[in-house]
């Protein structure tokens, strides 16, 4: 005969949903930006598309703008891999393929792109570590475009006596194309590859020897 259960042992109530983790609640944020936008987002709408309380959530994050890091963190990590899968010798010609990446990216994703640019890279002068909001995924993308234009002056198909200040301006006009296309103009694919590419030829026959 089976032994009934003694009534001091504690029966396991069946579980609606997964345990909540902080890796859950930040995919949930970046769908609810992906697809709502930045202002959708706040602790108490992601709670309730999670199904939980606002408070739950405080055990996995501090506050919005831990969410917000925290989607960046993710949203550079891709921009990484999308530069690592770049493979080309020539650095002006990888130059041009970081630029084509980075505005695909751009035009892919515009409400997270604009989330990862609340969070700079640490230019190598320890300024944006110091105000702490330099992003470590951030310096990584920044670096490895950085070290495009190093090469590129090193092989001598660019001339720069600032190699900072013309990975600044290369990227201050790459990101320039990004945001003047994200405004939404009625512009065809072709005619904003052929702004990227007027933009990038110009800003790069001007470093050239």
């Amino acid at each position: 005969m089976t032994a009934l259960p003694s009534t001091s042992e504690t029966i396991p109530e069946p579980q609606d949903r997964p345990l909540l983790q902080r890796e859950t609640i930040v995919a949930a944020a970046r769908e609810l930006v992906s697809t709502k936008g930045l202002e959708a987002l706040s602790l108490r709408r992601l709670a309730a598309t999670l199904g939980v309380t606002a408070p739950a959530l405080y055990a996995h994050v501090t506050d919005k703008n831990d969410l917000l890091r925290a989607i960046a963190e993710v949203e550079f990590d891709e921009l990484v891999s999308r530069f690592e899968a770049v493979h080309v010798d020539d650095p002006v010609a990888l130059i041009r393929a970081h630029g084509r990446a980075y505005l695909d990216y751009a035009r892919e994703n515009p409400a997270l792109f604009h989330v990862m640019f609340l969070f700079p890279p640490d230019l190598g002068n320890g300024a944006a570590e110091r105000t702490g909001i330099e992003l470590p995924a951030a310096t990584r993308v920044f670096t490895m475009a950085a070290q495009a234009v190093t090469d590129a002056i090193d092989s001598g198909a660019l001339v720069s006596d600032n190699p900072l200040l013309a990975v600044l301006a290369i990227w201050a006009s790459v990101h320039g194309v990004a945001q003047v296309l994200l405004l939404g103009f009625a512009l065809t694919r072709e005619s904003e590859d052929a702004l990227m590419t007027e933009v990038t030829d110009r800003l790069l026959a001007g470093y050239q020897p």
